[in-house]
């Protein structure tokens, strides 16, 4: 079974803002920087590590949304996985509940799959978002756990358009993989994975508001080197391709309707 997003009814209106969600500091930075993004301190609630930062590119307003560091087990890395990614979103959508037509994107980097050709640096707009490692072998509950959503706003033409690849991306909450996350992942039809997509996707339909996702990959998730290696290796250098994809999607959306993407 798989579940299509609702959308809400001001998708009549022109798309005029857009929410962005990216986990990493190192894979916002370029971007908050090439549009000069002020830091907004008074968008989330002071004892949450998130951090945003807001502006307006061509008339739309932007507000791009971080995890933040871990500050629970003080180890100062980038919070990462799927309930950040779902906090972070939920709270952000409902700060822009009363934003007319607004879109998410969640942005970041992704492990892609030879067998699907993807290849490092790649960029990819999904066209869906499954769980790979969220398995609950009861019948009433493997569709909940796998958590299948296909948005309803079509990512087809604007990838032709920007010449970007499309596919579902499998989201679990570990870098690596296991011989079993294979099997579900070859079952969700998996194109890219990640660590936070379904999660936000999920806080998206919640809110009936249009989920796109946007990812560059760094890791060969089926290939022949260590996920963490390509991972560190190729992180700069997604970022990068990061900022440049995501002003030519922004450039895409904004002004048009949701069916006309």
């Amino acid at each position: 079974m798989r579940v299509v997003l609702s959308i809400r009814l001001a998708t009549t209106s022109p798309t005029n803002s857009v929410l962005i969600v990216i986990a990493m500091e190192a894979e916002a930075k370029p971007f908050v920087e090439h549009l000069d993004l002020l830091k907004d301190d008074n968008f989330f609630p002071s004892h949450v590590p998130f951090h945003a930062f807001s502006g307006t590119h061509n008339g739309s307003r932007v507000t791009v949304v971080t995890n933040g560091k871990d500050h629970i087990y003080e180890t100062g890395v980038d919070n990462c996985g799927t309930v950040p990614a779902a906090v972070v979103s939920f709270l952000a959508l409902e700060k822009l509940k009363d934003v007319p037509s607004l879109v998410l994107i969640n942005a970041g980097t992704c492990g892609g799959f030879q067998r699907k050709g993807a290849a490092i640096g790649d960029v990819f707009l999904t066209t869906g978002v499954a769980n790979h490692d969220r398995r609950i072998p009861i019948p009433d509950f493997i569709p909940y756990g796998v958590g299948k959503l296909d948005t309803k706003v079509s990512v087809l033409n604007m990838a032709a358009a920007l010449g970007f690849k499309t596919g579902v991306c499998t989201t679990g909450n570990s870098l690596d993989k296991t011989e079993e996350d294979d099997k579900h992942m070859l079952a969700n039809d998996a194109s890219v994975k990640d660590m936070e997509a379904a999660a936000i996707a999920w806080s998206c339909a919640l809110h009936q508001v249009p989920y796109l996702g946007l990812k560059v990959v760094t890791d060969i998730v089926d290939g022949n080197f260590a996920t963490q290696d390509e991972f560190l290796e190729n992180l700069h250098t997604a970022s990068q391709s990061l900022q440049k994809a995501l002003p030519n999607v922004l450039e895409y959306i904004v002004g048009k309707q949701h069916h006309e993407l």
